[in-house]
């Protein structure tokens, strides 16, 4: 009988404390349509992401399942904590989904240079089932070229769809995203 996957989604990171919509977005939207499916799902709340620290968030989202059928989703900032976080455990997963990834330092403080600062492990790319990348085409500088180096890095399939920015609810104008719901389903 093959087994039912898991799904684990985390949010990105917000520039500041006062900006609650880091683990809104499409995520609920996405929960719903999952857990409609009998789909078991995820979202942990991620310590303080206005100030991103892995070791916080490493011990937050190791409260979860995470096995060989699971399917692992980040957006933003989560994508880099789980690409850090899968070569740093070897762990055997089904899908990497990366919405928006972003790897590069961008806080004037230097406050977030140690999340992002890490050597991507090449042997991620060997635990994966399948990677995904979601960009857009009118996603900034840095989006761009963090999705750059993360493909470079992991491989797999980039899907550019147009005008949904930075994959925030104010750049997508809704929070329906079914290009991400096919590609969760998808064998």
């Amino acid at each position: 009988m093959k087994e039912k996957i898991n799904c684990v989604i985390v949010h990105g990171c917000p520039d500041n404390e006062e900006d609650l919509s880091y683990n809104k977005h499409w995520i609920p939207w996405i929960e719903r349509e999952l857990t409609s499916r009998n789909i078991s799902v995820e979202t942990p709340s991620m310590p303080k992401p206005w100030i991103p620290n892995y070791e916080d968030f490493k011990k937050e989202f190791e409260k979860y399942n995470v096995n060989e059928n699971s399917v692992l989703v980040g957006h933003s900032c989560g994508c880099a904590f789980l690409v850090r976080w899968l070569g740093e455990f070897e762990k055997r997963v089904k899908k990497l989904i990366l919405v928006a990834p972003w790897k590069l330092p961008y806080r004037e403080d230097g406050s977030d240079k140690e999340f992002y600062s890490y050597e991507i492990s090449s042997k991620v790319k060997d635990q994966v089932g399948e990677i995904i990348i979601f960009t857009s085409d009118n996603e900034v500088k840095d989006g761009k070229k963090s999705s750059e180096i993360l493909h470079k890095a992991l491989g797999g399939k980039r899907i550019e769809l147009e005008n949904k920015g930075h994959y925030t609810l104010g750049d997508m104008g809704k929070e329906e995203f079914p290009e991400l719901l096919e590609t969760i389903l998808s064998s």
